[in-house]
């Protein structure tokens, strides 16, 4: 007698690669199909839709075509997700996927811009023996701008090198300094890192004031959102070199070919690549598999940031 299939009590979707494969097995009361919002769902309702890693927010709209009880996005951000996602969905960001991957890249771009590392690799390339005297980080002080999962990865990472850090947040609280005395804190930062949310009130948030008001031969460094620093003004003051950059995320992205940020000597670019490491799918897999547990055993989702 063939065995009946089994009565399932969840849904889900997954994106085809190689997240399916990392989630290993699931309860068998879950049913697990694949779909990547590249076109109307497969069904009319799926408890838990885990989206594509994809740049923008446009797949967001095939969520008109199902009913769900969570939208599990692959990212930390979120921005412009209200804007876009279809009445009566509830999305999460996946807090505690990205926060190591992201400050392991922000010491990256500290550590090789402040010991001019770009510099020596164009002097290899071209096969001469040149030194010169670095900064480091060692002794030098670093405004950490925004204190989240990200910031606090950040702020550990930093603490090895010996360097102070200053603390800034929206508001202030013990510790933090709030976001109204950027003007007073900026003048004695040596470095200056960017990881607050993309919003409306960080959108230009590092602009040519706040640019004006950093010492001379200070690092901006970005990992939060390109749009959170005015681009022309960040290459009027690069551009002269009395400032210096080191951008994970640029505005626009991806940046042309032809964008003065590439040609200019004090700015270092990488390419959004932060959470690009083996690590992020497994631990992709983590969290939905522990959304799963939770939506199976009646609790509330994680991380959920934003209710259509």
């Amino acid at each position: 007698m063939t065995a009946a299939p089994p009565a399932y009590r969840l849904s889900v979707s997954v994106p085809p690669g190689d997240l399916r494969d990392a989630l290993g097995p699931l309860p068998e009361d879950v049913e697990l199909l694949e779909w990547d919002l590249d076109g109307p769902a497969p069904r009319r309702h799926i408890d838990l839709v885990v989206r594509p890693n994809v740049r923008g927010v446009a797949p967001l709209e095939w969520l008109s075509t199902v009913t769900t009880r969570l939208v599990q996005s692959p990212a930390i951000g979120f921005d412009g997700v209200a804007g876009v996602l279809p009445p009566g969905h509830t999305l999460a960001n996946a807090a505690g996927v990205h926060e190591d991957s992201t400050a392991e890249q922000v010491l990256t771009l500290v550590l090789a811009a402040q010991r001019d590392l770009p510099d020596y690799v164009r002097a290899a390339d071209q096969g001469r023996w040149s030194t010169r005297l670095s900064p480091g980080l060692s002794g030098r002080t670093v405004l950490l701008l925004g204190v989240g999962g990200v910031g606090q990865a950040v702020e550990a990472r930093l603490a090895p090198f010996g360097a102070t850090v200053v603390r800034v947040a929206r508001t202030a609280r013990e510790g933090v300094h709030a976001a109204s005395e950027l003007p007073s804190l900026l003048p004695d930062a040596d470095v200056v890192v960017v990881v607050v949310r993309l919003d409306a009130s960080t959108v230009r948030l590092v602009d040519a004031d706040f640019l004006s008001r950093m010492r001379d031969g200070a690092l901006l460094v970005n990992v939060a959102r390109g749009a959170v620093v005015d681009t022309d003004a960040l290459v009027a003051e690069t551009s002269t070199g009395r400032l210096r950059a080191a951008l994970d995320v640029t505005d626009p992205e991806p940046l042309p070919p032809d964008h003065p940020l590439w040609r200019i000597p004090g700015v270092l670019v990488t390419p959004h690549a932060a959470g690009a490491t083996p690590d992020a799918t497994p631990r992709m897999a983590r969290l939905v598999r522990a959304q799963v547990d939770r939506m199976l055993a009646g609790e509330p989702p994680l991380n959920v940031v934003v209710r259509s």
